[in-house]
């Protein structure tokens, strides 16, 4: 059912011809309307002309004197009246008391309130026995006492007016008939053509090998399609860059996982001999034990740096307090800093304080937090004599609304050579015999790039043998 509903895609050469060829094929009857008024107001000057000019003539032929008013129409000319053989003709003539004195008596009378002008030649449209007719009326001064002007009028039907206009109209729209398929047919070609170079474009395209990612020329498309190109040229440019990172990722695990891949084969083949003691079989399993674990460490941190990469803005957000955040993570990394004799410790705001809170993904942030606190432990020497120091803090602007993270440790620190280097992954600063995978720093770059976070990177002690590190991430997005 939904299928029923969807629109069809459109196109973008058929969308043009419509938006073009509609406005055209709408305008032409209505070109056809206007065309009809005005031959019909063409065609009637010659015909009213003619109605002034017999209104005229028959004004003439009243005559009177001091008693009385005469009209007198000659026979002939009475004839030449009757003679059109199109149209009837009409006339009328009504005396000063508007009496009838010759005519037609059913002849429509003026608007009554239409002044009398003697001498001017009016025009106006009337009916006549049921026909549509065009009069021409005048008032006709006569030289008696007291009396008023003689009205006299002419009428004719429609019929030659209707004839002509008739014609002009055929003589106009008749070659629109041939002119208009063939506008519309040039619009076809001249849209055909202008669009070729989409065409030319798409071709290009298609004929690319699937790992040709250069970027088109945007030199040879029309003006309104470089934008176009400009946006696919940078996709390509964005795309060629993550193929290029995922090869490097792939080609940097395969190397970290080659390793203790191979180190477990080794002590599995060692266990696997026959004259082993008990000892050395012991010994094997030990080592077999710690190199799966890395490589299982190494397993996860590429699933997490890749789930970071991945998450965009697509990641699962919500309110997340931050102090029961951290402690979970003191929590799980007690067991491990104990081990190596290393005091964790937290700093700052206190659980049960009114909190901490960022709109985040909790998953993701206690990957970040542990991933510093890992780190910090491995790379931080510590024994039963001389304890390293772990400090985790949460501090908090609230008049800036950003919280701030602090993991400080006491360890050698890193060279500032170094610092934009640890970031990058399966980095590895020289000189540390600590285990890792190099990816800890990478993962904690790219979360809090996901929270619109920065991270930063200093002495934790300036001036000393062992300055130690401090990691500072700061949030702008907090809510308190």
């Amino acid at each position: 059912m939904v299928k029923l509903f969807q629109r069809e895609q459109r196109s973008l050469f058929g969308e043009i011809l419509d938006w073009m060829l509609t406005p055209l094929l709408l305008l032409w009857p209505v070109s056809l309307a206007l065309t009809w008024l005005v031959a019909q107001n063409i065609a009637g000057r010659p015909f009213d002309r003619g109605l002034e000019y017999n209104a005229q003539a028959l004004a003439q032929l009243v005559k009177s004197d001091q008693q009385r008013m005469y009209f007198n129409l000659p026979l002939p000319a009475r004839e030449i009246l009757r003679a059109d053989e199109a149209d009837l003709i009409y006339y009328q003539v009504l005396g000063s008391k508007g009496e009838f004195i010759s005519g037609e008596r059913d002849f429509p009378l003026p608007p009554d309130e239409e002044k009398s002008l003697p001498g001017e030649v009016r025009l106006r449209d009337d009916e006549m026995r049921g026909a549509d007719v065009r009069v021409a009326y005048t008032w006709v001064r006569v030289d008696m006492p007291g009396a008023k002007p003689v009205l006299v009028q002419v009428a004719e039907t429609l019929e030659k007016r209707s004839v002509l206009a008739t014609e002009i109209i055929k003589g106009v729209m008749l070659p629109q008939f041939v002119i208009l398929p063939l506008a519309v047919l040039l619009v076809w070609l001249a849209l055909a053509r202008g669009i070729q170079p989409l065409n030319q474009l798409e071709e290009r395209i298609r004929l690319r090998k699937p790992d040709d990612l250069s970027p088109l020329d945007d030199h040879a498309v029309p003006l309104e399609v470089a934008p176009l190109v400009a946006s696919i040229n940078d996709l390509l440019t964005r795309l060629k860059e993550s193929i290029a990172t995922q090869k490097r990722f792939l080609a940097d695990a395969a190397h970290q996982l080659k390793t203790p891949l191979a180190g477990l084969r080794m002590q599995a083949d060692l266990a696997q001999r026959a004259d082993s003691s008990a000892d050395e079989l012991k010994q094997s399993l030990k080592l077999i034990g710690r190199a799966s674990i890395r490589a299982t460490h190494t397993v996860n941190q590429l699933l997490s740096l890749a789930r970071a990469e991945s998450g965009s803005t697509n990641i699962a957000r919500a309110p997340c307090d931050m102090v029961a955040l951290v402690s979970d993570v003191i929590q799980d990394s007690l067991p491990r800093a104990m081990d190596k004799h290393i005091d964790l410790g937290y700093e700052g705001v206190e659980a049960g304080g009114g909190g901490l809170r960022i709109n985040g993904n909790a998953t993701l942030l206690k990957e970040m937090v542990r991933n510093l606190v890992d780190n910090a432990i491995n790379y931080t020497p510590s024994s039963a004599e001389q304890p390293g120091v772990v400090t985790l803090r949460l501090l908090m602007d609230r008049l800036g609304k950003v919280v701030v993270l602090q993991v400080e440790d006491s360890g050698p620190g890193i060279p500032e050579s170094e610092r934009d280097l640890v970031f990058q992954p399966f980095y590895r600063a020289l000189g540390t015999e600590a285990d890792g995978s190099g990816l800890g720093l990478p993962i904690v770059m790219e979360i809090a790039h996901l929270h619109a976070a920065t991270v930063t990177l200093e002495d934790a002690n300036p001036g000393k043998a062992a300055p130690g590190a401090r990691f500072t991430v700061r949030f702008s997005n907090a809510q308190t």
